[in-house]
């Protein structure tokens, strides 16, 4: 199949809207979400016959679901986890799960996206999705590199919003900033000791919001691709609020500019 013709183009932009989920739970809820499209299920043929086992081969007879059979090893690759996957995976097709490389500013109708530079902690990174799903933002922009992957905990932080949010995955989130900047965004990060507040900061063009590590912050390489730098007043001598929190502030901060 040649790489430029239409089937194999069609063929890479279904490969990158599908999030592959595991564990029995996760899997058995999206089995049970009629809103959701699931293109295959994955079971290591060393699974024990089970009520839970059972459930998903009726509904995937059903529902006319692929099942594909591997080993322990092979679905431990398909997972990226086999220490958590208990022998289950599902591929979802997700419509908003795209690619970085594709994000174009005329796309957009707010003009406004979080990016995301090493956020580890699962539950931020779903409450994060969660409010970049119910603001005034185009979508998140989520690097392999240093983040914490979509996974159960992810989801259920999001309460299943991941299905809906626009998610820009990408490899390296520095690469990813210099080709968006350099096609006209601007770039801001969060910092608590910049001088300029989110709240006054003017909006003249595509914006990306960076948010950093817990612990850390923006990571230096990041920041010298900023184009300002923001804080948000703080009070009572609070340092600083949690990343999910700050996330929720920018969906909803300055929406009128």
């Amino acid at each position: 199949m040649k790489q430029d013709s239409p089937e194999y183009l069609k063929k890479i932009k279904k490969f990158e809207n599908i999030l592959t989920i595991y564990g029995r739970n996760p899997v058995q809820e999206a089995l049970a979400d009629d809103s959701l499209h699931i293109e295959k299920i994955h079971l290591a043929s060393s699974n024990q016959k089970s009520g839970v086992i059972d459930s998903f081969l009726k509904i995937c007879d059903r529902k006319k679901i692929p099942i594909a059979y591997h080993t322990r090893e092979e679905l431990s690759r398909i997972s990226h986890n086999g220490k958590q996957d208990q022998g289950v995976a599902a591929d979802i097709h997700c419509p908003k799960l795209r690619n970085a490389a594709n994000l174009n500013a005329k796309d957009l109708k707010f003009g406004r996206i979080i990016a995301l530079d090493c956020v580890t902690n699962p539950q931020n990174l779903g409450m994060i999705i969660r409010s970049v799903c119910a603001g005034f933002l185009d979508g998140i922009i989520l690097p392999q590199e240093g983040c914490s992957p979509i996974n159960p905990l992810v989801i259920k932080a999001s309460t299943g919003t991941v299905f809906r949010t626009n998610i820009y995955r990408c490899k390296s989130l520095t690469t990813t900033l210099k080709d968006l900047k350099h096609n006209g965004f601007s770039i801001a990060c969060l910092d608590a000791s910049a001088s300029a507040s989110l709240f006054e900061s003017k909006q003249n063009k595509p914006i990306i919001y960076v948010l950093g590590n817990e612990s850390e912050g923006v990571q230096n390489e990041v920041q010298a691709l900023c184009d300002q730098k923001l804080s948000i007043p703080m009070n009572n001598g609070v340092e600083s609020l949690n990343v999910a929190i700050t996330a929720a502030l920018i969906a909803y901060s300055n929406i009128n500019n």
